[in-house]
């Protein structure tokens, strides 16, 4: 196994750099912190749980599941919780990635497939002895999470703002796109921010001795930003959707317009080409035909026929429609 680390937190009040099987060699101790971070991605991972985790086979399986949902399970004197937070990379398009924690007195064992963001903040406050227990541990990854996620949301309501004030059909086609881009984020990040929120409620409300008031009040803290962000990330879903219909409508309204000016620039001209082609006909008999004005005396004909439709049609306003 090469993308995996363990950190101890020893008698000094600072964390070391041990090996997992070594640091996971004996019991649970309660007087020191033990955190071991696994790659889901090796092969060895599943086997190494089983047989240095020392956790019920159930736990194992959720934290090498591939796909995730945030969730928060007492089982026995340890919690199975999972989060979402942002990914170092978004290869896949998924722009949050999923950590898998067990956590239990004086052990943290995390797995995770893709590395999020703030797991490297978490092992230098661990290694600079700032974590002491597993609510340590839990409730600053928490608030890690909302201060990287909290920004992200707040740009997505700042653009459909400015979406708002591009409702112009100049504007329509760059509009359009822009707000198509923010309800889709909108609705990735939605999917997981609310049960987050539910799996940090139930965290802060669990009966365990490694759960500090404090390490609670962080993690009360953390569920009520998610509560926010998914507040906002429903606001921004709707905004998306009622501007979306006003760029239907402006569109509805130009083609109307653009189709009503055709229309009457066909009807000025219909009784134009039924005249034409009825002097046009090759009969004998139609009038003035051999006049040296009768050509001049059509076209005038044709331009008052065309003034007084035109004239009639503005009028009836419909030029202003």
């Amino acid at each position: 196994m090469s993308n995996h680390f363990a950190i101890e937190l020893r008698g000094d009040g600072r964390g070391y750099r041990v090996e997992p099987t070594e640091a996971c060699a004996g019991s649970p101790d309660p007087a020191r912190l033990v955190w071991v971070h696994l790659d889901g991605n090796e092969g060895e991972t599943l086997e190494w749980l089983r047989a240095h985790g020392g956790m019920p086979e159930t736990v194992i399986y959720a934290l090498t599941a591939i796909e995730t949902r945030p969730r928060c399970e007492q089982i026995g004197e340890g919690a199975l919780v999972n989060l979402r937070g942002p990914a170092e990379t978004a290869d896949d398009g998924d722009p949050l990635a999923s950590i898998r924690l067990w956590l239990e007195q004086g052990r943290v064992i995390s797995v995770s497939y893709r590395p999020i963001a703030p797991i490297h903040v978490v092992r230098e406050q661990m290694e600079a002895g700032q974590i002491r227990d597993p609510g340590d541990f839990v409730s600053h990854l928490a608030m890690l999470i909302t201060k990287r996620i909290d920004p992200i949301i707040a740009d997505l309501g700042d653009l459909v703002d400015d979406c708002e004030t591009m409702l112009e059909p100049d504007q329509a086609f760059e509009t359009r796109r822009r707000i198509a881009t923010a309800r889709s984020d909108a609705i990735v990040y939605r999917r997981f921010i609310v049960p987050q929120r539910e799996a940090l409620t139930t965290l802060a409300a669990l009966e365990a001795s490694w759960l500090e008031e404090d390490d609670r009040l962080h993690l009360r803290e953390a569920a009520d930003r998610f509560a926010r962000m998914g507040e906002e990330l429903e606001s921004v879903r709707e905004r998306s959707a009622l501007i979306h219909e006003q760029l239907t409508d402006l569109r509805s309204e130009l083609i109307e317009n653009r189709a009503l000016l055709i229309s009457v620039v066909a009807l000025i001209f219909l009784p134009l080409t039924f005249l034409t082609g009825l002097l046009g006909m090759n009969v004998d008999g139609i009038p003035f035909a051999h006049e040296p004005w009768a050509f001049w005396g059509v076209t005038g004909v044709c331009a008052l026929l065309a003034a007084g439709v035109g004239g009639w049609f503005a009028g009836q306003h419909w030029f202003g429609r």
